[in-house]
């Protein structure tokens, strides 16, 4: 007989975002197909920015629907999430465009050489956690040294409609256990 186990898509989120806290190295590449096995694509050359309704909130995702995302300690000429973090976080290939979205599209130079998306400023990345277009399970998290913010249209950051977790140690996985 054949038996099948399942994990719930949280547990497995979970299990990623243990296994990426607590780096903070300078080195790996981005190759530009980011996000998880559902289709989150972080993007390539030349994508296209949308907008769509997340609780209320009109936030910008990639041509795919995923949610993206800026990292508080990011400045607007470099990223601080590199490494194992862009596992987790994969950053946005640029240049984007978005028809019709208020503000400045722009990129920069990563650690490794390749081009980033910036959206006002902010690098933009998508989250491996969303599982489905217009999700937003990164939003609030305190992970990977700083806050994770879901980008929105008005260029404020947004709440995190769940309590967030954070990492509460050199060795912790983001949950605070």
């Amino acid at each position: 007989m054949n038996k099948r186990w399942l994990v719930p898509a949280s547990l497995v989120a979970a299990a990623l975002i243990a296994a990426g806290c607590g780096s903070s190295g300078n080195s790996g590449s981005t190759t530009g197909s980011g996000g998880n096995t559902s289709g989150n694509a972080g993007g390539s050359s030349g994508s296209v920015v949308k907008t769509a309704s997340v609780s209320g909130t009109t936030v910008l995702t990639n041509s795919q629907g995923f949610v993206l995302y800026w990292f508080a300690p990011d400045t607007s000429t470099s990223s601080k999430c590199n490494g194992s973090c862009t596992a987790f976080w994969p950053p946005m290939k640029g240049p984007v465009t978005g028809s019709g979205i208020k503000g400045t599209f722009g990129t920069i130079t990563r650690s490794d050489g390749s081009k980033q998306a910036t959206f006002n400023g902010h690098p933009l990345y998508t989250y491996k956690g969303d599982t489905k277009p217009h999700e937003a399970a990164g939003n609030g998290l305190n992970i990977n040294g700083g806050l994770w913010h879901e980008v929105t249209t008005s260029g404020s950051a947004m709440p995190a409609s769940n309590p967030s977790p954070t990492k509460t140690g050199g060795s912790g996985n983001g949950y605070g256990y």
